[in-house]
């Protein structure tokens, strides 16, 4: 078929709208990610469970995200996104209407594994989306958008999901959460292209003046391998890894207990805490993108970045704040410099070539998941330890010197992700 006459404003149409329809079902990823957070309580009762069991609960997301990040990345790269998210969001439907109606803590896994395993190719096929339809020099800036539009489903599962636990239970949530999967999956299907050319377009380089990327000329294997081998894309692992793996750590389900344990907080009050953090969180990774598009550096925009989480967690630790302003404060300033990470995306989609971008953005997006899914149980592990007994409605109560263990495990992996900045590459935001 030979290509339509080139129309920018439809274009500019159908990229957005592709876009949109991606972004609803990664607006999911991050409900499903945080929501166990708000219903912990109700999840310790409802399955009689510690702390470190309700860790690995809440992990078995994680764990089987993260196995799945570089098969995501392949996926991405063969099929291209609009399959890959389609399947992704039928088998986190399932997964969550299991969940929500599990009658045991075993089936209850089973169904937080599903979830996992769908949604593990969400992120990874709307990167690679981005990167077919919007160009390189707006890449930060669209995958800071990407990220603060993203956490709407971070917030929409912290202060918005307590409130409505009053009215409903947390078994209907998550059943209405995978009818919701579902039919972004259908519409996926319906709406979305993988590439310009799929549309009858030309191809953004192609667009520019420039000859198009040459076609796979290699088994994706060879790709894998070249993805794999490459040492400018490693550190990208590992500052996500402690950056944003601790912050979804503490953030997706540590948070709120703490403000309730500690400071004697409902679960709509300690909520508001778990918002402010992701919400700085979404605003800080569009505005890090933006400032790294602008500046047209990715590496030292990381190293600042993290620099700053680390100090974020050390205010937490050392500082006398507590609820009201100061522990607001202290809340927003960890999302915020957390939202650093988008920029680490950026810098592994550029140092290898366009046709592994999904590949190169899914090895780094490992090390979050890798993280989250060790520290998330580690950080459970570290209060049982502590835990002398005290149980209130069924539910373990522990004390300020167990959390306080658990955040310092939290700085140490933060640190660990500021001794890699400086092994990232520059790009100067340019595609290899």
């Amino acid at each position: 078929m030979n290509p339509i006459p080139f129309d920018q404003a439809r274009f500019n149409r159908l990229r957005w709208t592709v876009f949109w329809i991606l972004i609803g079902s990664y607006i999911m990823v991050f409900f499903h990610r945080v929501a166990p957070g708000v219903v912990a309580a109700d999840l310790m009762q409802a399955f009689n469970t510690s702390g470190a069991a309700l860790g690995s609960l809440a992990a078995t997301y994680f764990y089987i995200y993260t196995a799945l990040q570089i098969p995501s990345g392949v996926l991405a790269d063969t099929l291209g996104p609009r399959i890959s998210v389609t399947l992704g969001g039928l088998v986190a439907g399932v997964g969550s209407v299991l969940f929500g109606l599990a009658p045991d803590f075993a089936t209850a896994s089973w169904g937080r594994f599903l979830v996992g395993l769908g949604v593990s190719v969400i992120f990874v096929g709307l990167m690679k989306s981005n990167a077919l339809w919007f160009p390189d020099r707006q890449y930060g800036r669209i995958s800071g958008l990407t990220l603060l539009l993203g956490n709407l489903g971070s917030i929409l599962a912290a202060g918005p999901l307590a409130l409505l636990l009053a009215e409903v239970s947390w078994r209907q949530v998550f059943v209405g959460a995978g009818v919701i999967s579902v039919l972004l999956a259908l519409l996926t299907l319906i709406g979305v292209r993988n590439r310009p050319e799929d549309a009858g377009f030309p191809s953004l380089r192609e667009q520019e003046g420039l000859p198009p990327h040459p076609p796979r000329d290699q088994h994706w294997l060879r790709d894998l391998r070249e993805v794999l081998t490459n040492r400018a894309v490693w550190p990208g692992f590992w500052v996500n890894f402690g950056l944003t793996g601790c912050f979804f750590a503490f953030a997706g389900l540590w948070a709120i207990p703490l403000m309730r344990d500690l400071y004697g907080l409902d679960r709509a009050d300690a909520s508001l805490y778990a918002t402010v953090t992701l919400l700085a969180f979404a605003i800080g990774a569009y505005k890090v993108g933006w400032i790294s598009d602008r500046l047209g550096h990715r590496r030292p925009v990381i190293v600042v970045g993290t620099l700053l989480f680390c100090l974020a967690w050390l205010g937490m630790i050392l500082l006398p704040w507590g609820p009201g302003w100061s522990g607001l404060l202290i809340f927003a300033l960890l999302g915020l410099t957390a939202g650093g990470n988008v920029v680490v995306y950026a810098a592994a989609k550029e140092v290898l070539p366009a046709r592994v971008a999904g590949m190169s953005v899914a090895l780094v997006n490992t090390g979050l998941f890798l993280g989250a899914a060790i520290l998330q149980p580690a950080f459970g592990w570290v209060l049982d330890l502590g835990w002398d007994g005290t149980l209130r409605d069924g539910v373990r109560v522990y004390a300020a010197a167990d959390y306080q263990h658990g955040l310092w495990l939290c700085f140490g992996a933060a640190l660990l992700a500021l001794l890699a900045t400086p092994l990232v590459r520059e790009t100067h935001c340019r595609q290899n």
